[in-house]
């Protein structure tokens, strides 16, 4: 079993002296550090408990390191609490112990150092304010450790305590793709980058392609250590260092995440769930400018309170949408820290709820807040799949977006996916997903303007398929309008004909004179046979003749070219379609009867018996519509 333990308390209560008497290992790895006698950094140790093996993160606890411990901080799996027995709680242990809180570590002990330095009423004193710090908090019943790092007394009760706790403590989520949040970057002679961190989900093997965040570099694993041993694969919740190619140490920063390579999608704006601390100074409001801590990154970032009141005041909890200086790779769920931007104190903290989000506006607040509380309350991926489909609407969502959106591994959102289409609730649209409401709403706008098309024109035997689109569905996907029209006609709704579509069922009725009207547009081009009018002389002629005028002449021939009683050759020439077809047969007889079934131009307008005028317009027809094919000056009748 691999744990990490993180350390948490104020300077100089004796924390890195606690994990040397632990492990035997100096957690102070900068000269500077030794030279101060303080932790600056981050430093790491590790303990070998029979099967368990502790990794141990020691964490600075100067005020002016807290960005230091916070990086640290988001890791852990158990914290100890350190309180020096002659000076008991002071200012960073508590801000250390509520930044533990907030973060939602749900295991700990509490260790009381340098005994030696008190007498038995000090140490009841210590007792009595530990007792109050923890009343009601994920430490209430932890048990609190006696020890002296200098004599070593306490040190095995220490170690026993660490077991018992360790098998208390939760594990890592195994649904999230992997994640590396880097907290130290550097060269070794001879391999080349490297990185260190605490894995935080998923799982990292050699040989691996991976992505680094936000810079979107691709970098390849050549070599993995846990504690220092060489490593084949490491799992979630081990700290390990990895030998990177393809990247230089100096491009690298604390606060980049390596991860798997084009899933999450670094964005400026997160929707988030904050608490404020009861003795924080002030609420947080709206516009408010503070640093925000997520992983191993700390960011800048102006603040969205999500509520009338536009703040958040202390000890309460509520929506906050946090839009950042720089470009940021969360997942939903993961915690963050948000601090005051000067003097800089932990003000706060909660957890990101949609990491994607787009800027809101004030008048959508309601409906904003409503959509988040469904999304912190869901109990499970599938919930909150089909939570993402609703809120998206019409647009839908593709298996890269909904992956970007919840961070879960490619299994674990496919059975998502599958259990809500399942259920019915989610619709698979050629490979997008869209909810099931959102789907039906759009089949019944689909047959609504279909029907109203009917009404609009009645002459008319439908509506153009990009005319739907372009009335239905002009931001929706191509996929998503395709699968509607799909459905309509698979259920039996509508008819498709070419590039129209109607109403199952919808038949024309024409008035006498329209009826009249379409009678001698098609007696005008079948007495012509194949030396045809003009377009324009066809429907002045008809136009004529009738009282309905020279537009609805121009519908009834629409009319009559969507029956294919009369075929369109060119703009100018249109023929019947009777006299299209026997051309057609005498293609087709002439053929037969020549070995190469090659026609020329001069043998065409003898067997069509027309001019060129409408000979080479024929033929280009016939070549559109791969009757002929052109072979030189010739055409292949097919």
């Amino acid at each position: 079993m691999n744990i990490i333990v993180g350390t948490a308390g104020h300077i100089d209560h004796g924390k890195t002296s606690l994990i040397k008497a632990l492990t035997g290992i100096d957690a102070d790895r900068l000269p500077e550090e030794k030279q101060r006698g303080i932790t600056i950094d981050l430093g790491f140790a590790e303990l070998q408990l029979g099967e368990l093996r502790i990794g141990f993160v020691d964490v600075p606890g100067h005020e002016r390191f807290v960005k230091n411990m916070l990086a640290g901080a988001s890791g852990i799996d158990l914290v100890l609490l350190v309180i020096a027995a002659n000076e008991g709680v002071m200012p960073q242990t508590r801000e250390h112990f509520e930044i533990c809180r907030l973060l939602a570590i749900r295991t700990g002990l509490v260790v009381i150092t340098k005994t030696d330095l008190a007498d038995a009423e000090l140490l009841d004193l210590v007792r009595l304010e530990i007792a109050e710090l923890v009343d009601n908090s994920f430490l209430h019943d932890a048990p609190v450790i006696v020890v002296s790092a200098r004599s070593g007394d306490g040190i095995h009760e220490l170690k026993q305590a660490l077991r018992e706790a360790a098998a208390k403590a939760s594990n890592k989520s195994n649904e999230l793709i992997t994640r590396l949040p880097i907290d130290r970057s550097f060269t070794v002679k001879g391999f080349g980058t490297v990185v260190t961190g605490t894995l935080a989900s998923g799982q990292i093997n050699l040989s691996d392609e991976l992505e680094m965040l936000p810079i979107g570099r691709k970098v390849r694993v050549r070599g993995a250590q846990i504690h220092g041993q060489d490593a084949k694969a490491v799992s979630a919740g081990m700290r390990t260092a990895l030998n990177l190619s393809g990247i230089e140490h100096n491009e690298i920063s604390r606060g980049m995440i390596l991860t798997e390579k084009g899933v999450l999608r670094p964005m400026q704006i997160i929707d988030t769930e904050i608490e404020i601390l009861k003795d924080a100074k002030k609420a947080l409001k709206t516009r408010q400018r503070v640093r925000v801590h997520i992983g191993t990154v700390e960011a800048l970032a102006r603040v969205m309170v999500l509520n009338d009141k536009s703040e958040i005041v202390q000890g309460e909890k509520d929506f906050a949408q946090i839009r950042l200086e720089v470009p940021v790779a969360a997942v939903p769920g993961e915690r963050l820290i948000l601090r005051s931007y000067s003097p800089q104190m932990t003000i706060g903290g909660g957890q990101v709820l949609d990491a994607l989000a787009q800027k809101h506006r004030k008048k959508d607040i309601g409906s904003v807040v409503k959509f988040l509380r469904k999304l912190s309350d869901a109990p499970d991926s599938a919930t909150k799949i089909q939570l993402l489909a609703e809120e998206a609407g019409e647009n839908a969502l593709n298996f890269a977006d909904l992956q970007a959106r919840t961070g879960l591994q490619k299994e674990i959102l496919q059975n998502a996916i599958a259990e809500n289409i399942g259920r019915g609730s989610l619709v698979e649209a050629n490979g997008y997903y869209i909810s099931r409401r959102r789907f039906e709403g759009l089949t019944t706008r689909c047959i609504s303007e279909i029907e109203s098309c009917h009404v609009r024109h009645p002459l008319l035997k439908g509506i153009l398929r990009e005319s739907l689109r372009e009335k239905i569905f002009p931001y929706v996907p191509e996929e998503i309008f395709k699968a509607v029209i799909n459905e309509l006609k698979k259920t039996g709704k509508i008819l498709i004909e070419k590039d129209t579509i109607s109403i199952a069922g919808h038949s024309l009725e024409l008035t006498p004179g329209e009826a009249a009207l379409r009678e001698s547009l098609a007696s005008i081009y079948k007495r012509a046979g194949m030396a045809v009018p003009t377009l324009e002389d066809a429907l002045n002629e008809a136009a004529r003749d009738s009282e309905l005028g020279r537009e609805q002449t121009r519908k009834i021939f629409q009319l009559l070219l969507n029956a294919d009683e009369i075929v369109k050759i060119s703009e100018e020439f249109y023929f019947s379609g009777t006299a299209i077809e026997d051309l057609k047969d005498k293609m087709q007889e002439f053929a037969s009867r020549t070995a190469e079934r090659l026609i020329d131009v001069p043998k065409f307008k003898e067997i069509a018996g027309v001019s060129r005028k409408y000979a080479i317009p024929l033929l280009e027809y016939f070549d559109r519509e791969k009757i002929t094919r052109r072979a030189g000056d010739k055409r292949l009748i097919l």
